[in-house]
C-alpha cells in the first residue's frame, strides 16, 4: 500500500475525530435551541389562556364560586399544578373561595367524590384556618411565599392522606393587606419560576376578589367607576416597587395616571449577575383591556428575559407573541436599556417608542434607533435596530413617554421633545440630582399645559 497513503489515512482519520465531535457538539445544541423554542411557544401559550380567560371573567358575576374556581383552573394549567385552591381572608380566617382538581389538604377527603367540585368547596369552606395554624395559616402569617417539596414528609401535613406530594403557598398581599392565598399542590416540586409566575398571577386574583365583593352591590354606574379605580391599582401593583441598588448607575422612575387608566408602565428586570433590562413602555388604550395588554407584555417581557441572547431577539420574541395574540388595534411601544455593570455599558432599542436623551459633558444627544411598535407587523417585516455606547461618569440619560411631549396647551401646541430637551439639559447641566431633574420635569410640563390628558413616565439613569 506504501508508506505515505498509511499516513494520509492516519491523518485524515485524526481529523474526523474532532469534525465528528463538533458535529455531535452542534447537533446538541440545535436539539437544545429547538426544546427551548417549544418550551417558550408553550409558556406563552399558557400565559395568553390565563389572561384571555380573566378578561373575559369580567362579563359575569352572578356566581362567585364558579368564577374563583375557574381561575383556579386556569391558574393550575399555568404552573401544571395538579390541583389548586385559592383562599380569602373572612373574619381574620382563610375560607375556601375556589378549588380545582382532587384538592388533597381536606381533612374530610372520604366524603368528597372525585367529580364533585361543588362539594370539596363546600368543605374546604366549612374547615376555617386561622393566621398561624398549619402550613397554610404559617405562610399567611409570615406574608412570604413558602414550598414544601415533600409533604409527606413534613409533620403539619399529618392527617390529609397520602397523595399529596409537592405544596406551594402564596400570599396574596396589596398595601399591606392580606387579602388570602393560593395554594398550590404537584406530584413534582414546583421550580423557582413557576413560584414567581404564582406571585405574579396573585395581583390579578387580588382584582378579581375585590372585583367579586363590590359587584354583588353596586349600580351599573358605580361598577364601571369602581372597574376604572381596580384597573389603576392592578396597574400599580405591576410597577416595581423599589428602584434596583447599584453601584455604577443611579435610577430615578415616575409615572402618573391621566383621569382614566392607560398604559404606561416600566419594569427592572436582572438578566444576569453583570447585566440589567430598564424598560419603558406604552399599551394603547384605556381602562381594563389597556391594563390587560400591559400584564400580558409584562409576562411577555419576563419569559423572553429567561433565555435572553440579543436586544432584537428580545423585541422580536415579545412581537410575535403580541401580533399572535392581539387584535390590529392593539399594540405596544417600548423603549429598552440595557445596562453593564462591569463597563458602564448602554445598549439601546426601542420599538415605536420615543427617543433616548442622554446628558454628556455639557451637551444633549438623542438617540432613536429604528423599530416598529410591539404587535404591528409579523417578524418577516419587523426590524429592530440598536445602538450601543459608554455612559460616562456623570453623565445622565432619559427615558420618558409621549405624555410628556405631547402634553397641549391652550393653543392645542404640543410641549413638544425640544422644550423636554431644554430642560433636562438645563437641570443635568446644574448638577441637579436626579429626583429634582424629575420634578422640573414635570412642573414644566404642568405649567404648560392645559390638563394632563395621558399618562407621563420618566426613567433617569446617571453614571456614578
Amino acid at each position: 500500500m506504501g508508506f505515505i497513503p498509511v499516513v494520509v489515512i492516519a491523518l485524515l482519520a485524526l481529523l474526523c475525530i474532532p469534525l465528528t465531535f463538533i458535529i455531535l457538539l452542534l447537533a446538541r445544541k440545535l436539539r437544545k435551541a429547538v426544546a427551548d423554542m417549544k418550551e417558550a411557544e408553550r409558556q406563552r401559550g399558557e400565559v395568553v389562556s390565563f389572561f384571555t380567560d380573566f378578561a373575559n371573567s369580567f362579563r359575569d358575576y352572578d356566581d362567585p364560586a364558579t368564577t374563583m374556581s375557574t381561575m383556579a383552573k386556569y391558574i393550575a394549567a399555568l404552573v401544571e399544578a395538579d390541583s389548586v385552591a385559592i383562599y380569602e381572608m373572612r373574619y381574620n380566617f382563610l375560607l375556601a373561595a375556589g378549588v380545582y382538581g382532587k384538592y388533597p389538604l381536606l381533612r374530610r377527603r372520604d366524603a368528597v367524590a372525585d367529580n364533585d367540585p361543588a362539594t370539596l368547596l363546600r368543605l374546604l369552606r366549612r374547615e376555617k384556618i386561622r393566621i398561624g395554624e398549619g402550613f397554610i395559616g404559617e405562610v399567611a402569617a409570615s406574608r412570604e411565599s413558602d414550598c414544601v417539596a415533600d409533604a409527606l414528609s413534613d409533620s403539619r401535613f399529618k392527617g390529609f392522606g397520602p397523595n399529596i406530594g409537592s405544596v406551594a403557598a402564596i400570599p396574596m398581599e396589596r398595601d399591606q393587606r392580606l387579602y388570602g392565598m393560593i395554594v398550590a399542590v404537584g406530584r413534582r416540586a414546583f421550580s423557582d419560576e413557576q413560584i414567581e409566575l404564582l406571585e405574579f398571577i396573585s395581583t390579578q386574583v387580588i382584582m378579581m376578589l375585590s372585583l367579586l365583593e363590590i359587584y354583588a352591590d353596586r349600580t351599573r354606574q358605580q361598577r364601571l367607576n369602581q372597574e376604572l379605580e381596580f384597573a389603576r391599582q392592578l396597574q400599580s401593583s405591576m410597577l416595581p416597587q423599589s428602584l434596583p441598588a447599584m453601584e455604577q448607575f443611579e435610577l430615578q422612575a415616575y409615572t402618573g395616571s391621566a383621569k382614566e387608566v392607560n398604559g404606561d408602565f416600566y419594569d427592572f428586570v436582572e438578566i444576569d449577575k453583570d447585566r440589567l433590562l430598564v424598560v419603558l413602555g406604552d399599551a394603547c388604550g384605556k381602562g381594563v383591556p389597556a391594563c390587560m395588554l400591559t400584564s400580558m407584555t409584562r409576562s411577555f417581557i419576563r419569559s423572553a428575559v429567561s433565555h435572553f441572547t440579543t436586544m432584537e431577539d428580545f423585541l422580536r420574541e415579545v412581537n410575535g407573541n403580541l401580533y399572535r395574540d392581539t387584535d390590529e388595534e392593539r399594540y405596544v411601544t417600548l423603549g429598552c436599556c440595557l445596562l453593564n455593570r462591569n463597563n458602564g455599558v448602554v445598549e439601546y432599542a426601542r420599538a415605536g417608542h420615543t427617543d433616548l436623551l442622554v446628558y454628556v459633558r455639557n451637551h444633549l444627544r438623542s438617540f432613536y434607533p429604528a423599530g416598529a411598535g410591539l404587535g404591528v407587523l409579523p417578524n418577516e417585516f419587523a426590524t429592530f435596530d440598536t445602538i450601543s455606547f459608554e455612559l460616562r461618569r456623570g453623565s445622565t440619560l432619559m427615558m420618558f413617554s409621549d405624555g410628556l411631549s405631547e402634553a397641549l396647551n391652550e393653543d392645542n401646541e404640543e410641549f413638544g421633545v425640544e422644550r423636554l430637551k431644554q430642560v433636562f439639559f438645563e437641570s443635568s447641566d446644574g448638577g441637579d440630582s436626579l429626583e429634582i431633574t424629575v420634578n422640573k420635569t414635570l412642573e414644566a410640563v404642568r405649567r404648560f399645559a392645559v390638563e394632563q390628558a395621558d399618562d407621563q413616565t420618566i426613567i433617569l439613569i446617571r453614571r456614578r
